[in-house]
């Protein structure tokens, strides 16, 4: 028995080998690049301006990318620890984790209108009688997504610096939905991304849902504001080669710097530019997260 449980283990790391040997090495077509997106916004602009992306760094760099849009922020995370993913556009929050669980590494930091921090925002129907964070007790809160920053980290120290609570919270899953489920009295508030206005036009996320509510920014007024935090990064699984880093990283930035790259990631994400980054950068965000006297971890577990 002994010696046919030995036989079978050889046999399945010999299976386990060859399938590594067949899959090629990575960046090629056998084995391309998993380029993973978080699931912020619309899936049908994720999908579409995903490809775009694919397509330049293909082009610029001599490696083969499969882009992908898991269901969920944490699907993101958890995915470097899989090696299912390779490189992600990830969110500040699911960064801390996936570095944290993971040792993923942050490479860039995404900038917006030349701002390399953004905050939270409250929202709230202007004619539901919310004027301020207080009024938030005993109502109905949507969040975006346990491993949101703006989404929830931020609004959930928001809530313990003033000792309220809501009295029931539920997870939209994306910033859009939680503005449209604010504007459809689903909840009386909710939590979301804040950018300022440029031009004259709104940037936060009431900007997303305004071609199916014109008259959004009438309608949903933002109550409060968070402190700022560090943009989004640009994130790589440890284990890649440094010269794969750095040559992804680079064709990001010459991206960026082309009007067709600074259309695409606006589209995406409200990017403008890139610029590096370590993940000293984001020591701030870890801090925070100790003054609430919990762990990234914890902050998982939904209410």
């Amino acid at each position: 028995m002994k010696l046919l449980r030995y036989i079978a283990v050889i046999c399945l790391f010999s299976l386990i080998a060859g399938c590594a040997r067949d899959r090629g090495e990575l960046g090629t077509g056998e084995n391309p690049v998993k380029l993973f997106f978080v699931p912020s916004v619309d899936a049908k602009v994720i999908a579409n301006r995903s490809k775009e992306i694919q397509a330049y760094l293909e082009a610029n760099t001599p490696y083969k990318f499969e882009v992908k849009t898991p269901p969920s922020y944490i699907a993101v995370v958890e995915s470097f620890g899989t090696w299912r993913a390779d490189v992600a556009a990830l969110n500040t929050f699911g960064y801390i984790l996936a570095h944290e669980k993971y040792n993923a590494e942050a490479r860039l930091t995404v900038l917006r209108y030349g701002r390399a921090t953004y905050r939270s925002q409250i929202i709230a129907r202007a004619d539901s009688g919310i004027e301020k964070v207080e009024d938030l007790a005993g109502k109905k809160f949507a969040y975006v997504d346990a491993a949101s920053t703006s989404g929830y980290l931020l609004p959930r120290k928001m809530f313990k610096d003033h000792g309220i609570a809501p009295a029931e919270t539920t997870f939209a899953g994306t910033h859009s939905n939680v503005v449209s489920m604010v504007y459809q009295r689903q909840v009386d508030a909710g939590a979301t991304f804040h950018s300022p206005v440029e031009d004259g036009k709104i940037q936060d996320a009431r900007r997303l849902v305004k071609t199916q509510y014109p008259d959004v920014e009438d309608v949903i007024r933002i109550v409060q504001l968070t402190d700022e935090i560090p943009n989004d990064p640009i994130v790589f699984r440890k284990e890649l080669s440094e010269e794969m880093k750095e040559t992804i990283t680079a064709a990001f930035l010459a991206y960026l710097d082309t009007e067709e790259g600074r259309t695409t990631f606006h589209d995406l994400y409200g990017v403008t530019a890139m610029r590096r980054s370590t993940d000293a950068d984001y020591a701030g965000v870890r801090e925070m997260i100790e003054n609430l006297g919990t762990s990234a971890d914890d902050l998982m577990k939904k209410e």
